[in-house]
């Protein structure tokens, strides 16, 4: 197998990484990712970037925002590719929230097979309901998942 170069072209870290190139633009945009621009603009990233990738693509599997990974990006120096060591910090820092989220989902299912099992949300007893849009006023997004993620509303 041939030695892959020093820097790459966007279509060769999307090849090599499976990312798209959308999504490589977009991380480059969010500042997840970098690259030098040649003199015609074209977009070369070092091979590290790969291992950046790698990185980046396995925290989301894990259920980990943009914004949680950008932040772990950040605590790198100078931008350096996430070592072994790097990751295994980072994902002990990650454990209580995921841990927290697992929970969540848990007592959510628990929830939802009740449901699903008298085949009517609009009961009383049912704890999905959300009567008159009361759950509003705690922001957008699912606040009882949110709130039970930080044991909150149970």
């Amino acid at each position: 197998m041939p030695k892959l170069p020093d820097v790459l072209t966007i279509g060769e870290v999307a090849k090599r990484s499976g990312v798209p190139h959308t999504a490589l633009r977009f991380y480059e945009e969010r500042g997840l990712i970098s690259s030098e621009r040649t003199t015609g603009n074209q977009r070369k990233y070092a091979r590290a970037v790969l291992r950046r990738l790698a990185f980046i693509r396995t925290a989301q599997r894990v259920g980990l925002s943009l914004e949680d990974i950008h932040d772990a990006l950040a605590t790198l120096p100078e931008g350096r590719t996430p070592t072994k060591t790097d990751w295994a910090r980072l994902s002990h820092l990650w454990q209580g929230e995921l841990d927290a989220r697992i929970d969540a989902m848990q007592r959510l299912r628990d929830r939802l097979t009740a449901c699903i099992g008298c085949g009517c949300l609009s009961l009383k007893s049912c704890h999905l309901m959300n009567r008159e849009d009361a759950l509003a006023a705690l922001g957008p997004g699912a606040p009882r998942l949110k709130a039970a993620s930080e044991g909150g509303i149970n």
